[in-house]
């Protein structure tokens, strides 16, 4: 394998808490006070439209929500979603330490909603650290479908062999490996790290 010349990292248990994974919407589901197995149901169903872009937010929670009156409004409901995220610190000072002393691109391949991606990006300063976010909602394909990681290096124009990908799910991770990219199955900072240094990339 030659130099790796792209960083591509996952953002939800990577380097954010997960935006609106299973947890999430059992913890809003609790604080809000609706009955969450109707919800979730209501929610696999338009999910995959949600991350892909097909769906605004407010028309993913009339379909899953407001459907039937509610005791809140859709804007406190949004707003427990954003309230909800937090910054995984130390893997965001090896990213900032990877683009200041790497010389890598450093972007997002990651799944999650318009909204909710925009507005982690926004909250958590994204913009400073990673060039661009080869997000689900705007490409309209979702990991660990293929041509979703195919795109991204289509677009920076990169060999899989000079790419690296990090992400906290065992599957995604796979299907970066059979496709040629660098794999990190990650599981804490202190591990990025070391497996970004054991990779050849210096900073």
């Amino acid at each position: 394998m030659g130099a790796i010349t792209t960083n591509f990292f996952d953002l939800g248990g990577v380097c954010l808490s997960n935006g609106w994974d299973h947890e999430q919407r059992q913890r809003v589901a609790q604080k809000l006070g609706f009955d969450y197995e109707t919800f979730d149901s209501r929610h696999r169903q338009v999910v995959d439209s949600l991350e892909r872009g097909q769906l605004t937010l407010e028309e993913y929670l009339h379909w899953t929500l407001f459907y039937e009156p509610r005791s809140f409004t859709i804007e406190r409901a949004i707003d427990e979603m954003q309230q909800l995220s937090m910054p995984f610190a130390e893997t965001l000072q090896v990213v900032r330490a990877l683009r200041e002393g790497s010389g890598c691109l450093l972007a997002t391949l990651n799944n999650e909603s318009r909204e909710l991606n925009e507005y982690r990006i926004e909250r958590f300063g994204l913009h400073s650290l990673f060039t661009v976010f080869f997000t689900s909602c705007y490409m309209g394909l979702i990991k660990p479908q293929p041509e979703a990681y195919r795109r991204a290096l289509q677009i920076t124009q990169r060999r899989p062999d000079e790419c690296l990908f990090v992400d906290d799910r065992p599957m995604n991770v796979e299907v970066a490996r059979i496709l040629g990219m660098h794999p990190i199955h990650f599981a804490n900072a202190a591990q990025l790290e070391a497996d970004l240094r054991a990779a050849g990339i210096a900073f």
